[in-house]
């Protein structure tokens, strides 16, 4: 079975002072970005260098992958993936 790309793209290795809103017009000229999301610590509320970017489409979030994966942004060099989601997982585990 061929496995399916998704949307939605793991972002690491960002700067800990990136927020949301930065984060969705880094990722904005590559397509329809639904939803830009940095990961906080509970205790602390700050970011913790990861996120999640999610595109209308697959193509766009490939577009963007190849596009960004590997890039300097503000001094860090940054790793772009597709994100797994538990589903794809489970399956693999299977």
């Amino acid at each position: 079975m061929a496995k399916r790309l998704s949307s939605q793209l793991f972002v690491n290795r960002l700067s800990s002072f990136t927020n949301n809103e930065q984060l969705k017009r880094l990722f904005s000229p590559f397509g329809d970005v639904t939803e830009a999301r940095m990961v906080v610590d509970r205790i602390t509320q700050r970011p913790k260098g990861f996120g999640f970017v999610t595109y209308k489409s697959d193509v766009e979030a490939q577009k963007a992958l190849k596009a960004m994966n590997g890039r300097m942004v503000d001094g860090r060099l940054i790793f772009v993936e597709f994100a797994q989601n538990q589903k794809q997982e489970e399956d693999t585990k299977s």
